[in-house]
């Protein structure tokens, strides 16, 4: 049974907004209310289509006389931030993310109408760490807990959202764990952070990336609010690739730091402009993530149309290369040649040396009339 009235959190955000002026394009669906402290700018205003902006904030009451009085039986919960807001900073952050969720779970349990409930959470619950699996499923759990910023807030919402579970039985919960979106349209830190010119990168080690398009998240998003999917769910792109990959890619400018001066990356992007990196964050570009999907398609039903590379190739179409494609092709082909010339180089030098080695090897030539002497 398809969702009469959808109210989606954070709507003013690229990826809200796009969930509400797809769930408004529905006739099925009788109402869509958008909920966010600000209002959406104009451009995202126009895409929302018949979507109902409510300005409010969950941290307030004054979220459960929304639910209550538009009648809500699906909840979307996207109002989640990845980066301290700059007048509050991390406690402003922290108020949002923990606080913002628990009144709204509060306002979800005393309406009885209520009966969907989906959250956008992250596969940064995961953490990252040298000591990670290959690839993490959904059962499994950090073997480095996250230890503050969004990835502890995340790790303390799905806690929330499992005790909202078990008090409300009927209600079905679908816990959606993504990793990085990107693509030329959204502004997520990710993003942000490989549009610099010059990307920090941490010497001796290459993270392993696994990336989500914008458009299959708004898909993965909506089948959620509509379907009646019950459960936890990695949604990732199939394949990664290597940030080292990714910089190179995009025709920017790697410079490798050394791991103990990681924290200088997040002064990097702080002067930059861009919002500061949490310490969980930073080792994400030091160790990288990988998840498995196969709850995804075969449960959820759901396989992402771009694969790692070609929602990273969709984003790059977005940017001005610091380092032209053909000079990098030049590059690596000199270098290969070089690497050629090396190893054609140490083959004939092994030949030579193979050859003097065997001829000093050789038995001395038998003399006629004389025998071995051996010493007693």
């Amino acid at each position: 049974m398809p969702p009469a009235v959808v109210l989606v959190t954070g709507v003013s955000r690229w990826l809200g907004g796009a969930l509400a002026a797809e769930l408004a394009s529905d006739p099925g669906i009788d109402r869509v209310i958008g909920v966010d402290t600000v209002p959406p700018a104009p451009e995202v205003l126009r895409r929302l289509g018949r979507t109902e902006f409510v300005r409010a904030d969950i941290r307030s009451p004054l979220i459960a006389k929304v639910i209550d009085s538009a009648s809500v039986d699906t909840v979307v919960h996207m109002n989640i931030s990845a980066s301290p807001a700059a007048p509050g900073g991390r406690v402003s952050m922290k108020e949002l993310n923990v606080i913002g969720t628990m009144q709204l779970l509060a306002a979800c349990q005393r309406s009885p109408r209520v009966r969907r409930l989906v959250l956008k959470s992250t596969t940064a619950v995961y953490g990252s760490s040298p000591r990670d699996p290959a690839v993490f499923t959904e059962t499994m759990q950090a073997r480095r807990v996250p230890s503050g910023g969004f990835a502890k807030d995340s790790v303390d919402i799905e806690g929330y959202v499992r005790g909202f579970a078990r008090r409300r039985p009927d209600v079905g919960v679908s816990v959606l764990r993504f990793t990085d979106v990107i693509g030329p349209r959204i502004d997520s830190q990710l993003a942000a952070f490989l549009r610099l010119p010059v990307v920090p990168t941490v010497l001796g080690h290459d993270a392993r990336l696994q990336l989500l398009h914008e458009d299959d998240a708004v898909a993965v998003l909506t089948r959620a609010a509509t379907g009646d999917h019950v459960g936890t769910v990695n949604v990732a792109a199939e394949g990664t690739v290597l940030l080292s990959q990714a910089v190179r890619r995009l025709g920017r400018v790697p410079l490798p730091i050394p791991e103990p001066a990681l924290g200088s990356a997040g002064r990097l992007t702080r002067q930059a402009g861009l919002p500061p990196w949490s310490p969980d964050q930073l080792r994400h570009l030091d160790a990288g993530r990988v998840v498995d999907t196969r709850v995804l398609r075969e449960e959820f039903g759901a396989t992402p149309r771009f694969t790692t590379a070609e929602a990273l190739a969709d984003f790059g179409r977005t940017l001005s290369p610091v380092v032209p494609p053909e000079v990098v092709a030049t590059a690596a082909s000199s270098a290969r040649a070089a690497v050629g010339q090396v190893a054609r180089g140490a083959a004939v030098l092994g030949d030579l040396v193979a050859t003097l080695r065997g001829s000093r090897q050789q038995p001395a030539p038998s003399v006629p009339g004389l025998r071995a002497v051996h010493d007693a």
